[in-house]
């Protein structure tokens, strides 16, 4: 009986053992908090395959959380919030407002919690790693595509995005940039917003193009430019709506189906790209090895193409316009 007692007692304890050893080991698994601006778009679903691509080459837990809108602020703030109370490992953060969530990285950077910020700037410095597109120079890409497109002449409206944003009014001002080279061509509208919902953005882009509309129907401007995913859709249904596609020159910026599409049809004549899948990949391999104590840039370029009708089957390019998201 004693002997049996005694056997009990020694495999309660071994399992008492195993369970504590099986918490430290689950204690000391990194938890790496990825916050995009948004969850919706191809482009985020495309960070965050790039994101758990890394997570599983290192071991560590990714946890995605973002607001569904990209005009959601308090959401994004909370969310950060969220994160930094319950003490995840680093943070990997697409910021929604370059200036609402300095207070939350200044919180996370208090509670030794270390950020990384992804596609769109943030002002401060209690960030470790900025990886992103070089935004500028894709605004200047697509600026310089419009202008090709347009023989050099003609007039032009820039339809911005969305204020707060720096990617996207770092592409503005690359855009303008570029238009200031080319002396045949006229900006007429450089300052309005067509907002960060497709469906709003729809509505707003047809309001300021039927403002543009001459008598018979036809649009009294040459060119469009776009700065990114929602807004570059939105319009591409404005002109296809109102029968204007393909009789006015139009760069947009990112890509989804509908765009590809769009540019295989001749109704676009350029999207600037990004690589959305290396970014989520870096920028989790950033904080990950920024944590373990390695050496980290604090600036990392994830790079920027121009796809056109005539390049658009190039390796290199379809790869960019079909990232495999399974892989």
């Amino acid at each position: 009986m004693k002997s049996t007692l005694s056997r009990l007692v020694l495999i309660i304890l071994a399992l008492a053992v195993a369970s504590c050893s099986g918490k430290r080991a689950s204690s000391s698994t990194l938890s790496i908090a990825v916050i995009p601006k948004g969850t919706s778009h191809i482009f985020w679903q495309s960070i965050r395959a790039g994101a758990e691509r890394a997570g599983k080459e290192l071991g560590v837990e990714i946890i995605w959380r973002g607001p569904l809108r990209e005009d959601d602020r308090d959401s994004q703030v909370s969310e950060v919030e969220g994160f930094v109370s319950r003490g995840v490992s680093g943070i990997v953060l697409a910021p929604l407002d370059e200036t609402a969530l300095q207070g939350p990285v200044a919180d996370a950077k208090g509670r030794n919690i270390p950020v990384v910020i992804f596609d769109s700037g943030l002002k401060g410095n209690d960030y470790v790693s900025f990886v992103a597109t070089d935004n500028l120079q894709g605004g200047e890409l697509g600026g310089d595509r419009l202008a090709d497109a347009m023989h050099g002449k003609g007039k032009v409206i820039l339809l911005r995005y969305a204020e707060g944003h720096d990617s996207t009014a770092k592409r503005e001002q690359g855009f303008l940039d570029a238009m200031k080279k080319q002396t045949g061509i006229e900006v007429v509208s450089s300052n309005q917003y067509v907002g960060a919902d497709v469906e709003g953005a729809y509505k707003r882009a047809e309001s300021i193009l039927s403002s543009y509309k001459k008598p018979d129907g036809s649009l009294g401007i040459d060119g469009l430019f776009t700065p990114n995913e929602s807004s570059t859709f939105a319009t591409l249904r404005v002109l296809q709506d109102n029968g204007w596609a393909g009789k006015v020159k139009f760069v947009g910026f990112d890509s989804s189906e509908n765009m590809v599409k769009g540019l295989r049809d001749g109704v676009l004549d350029g999207l600037v790209v990004q690589d959305p899948v290396k970014m989520g990949y870096l920028a989790v391999k950033t904080i990950v090895a920024h944590i373990k104590g390695q050496a980290i840039e604090k600036r990392i370029d994830t790079g920027v193409h121009v796809v056109t009708p005539a390049n658009m089957n190039e390796p290199e390019m379809n790869q960019l316009l079909h990232p495999d998201l399974a892989k």
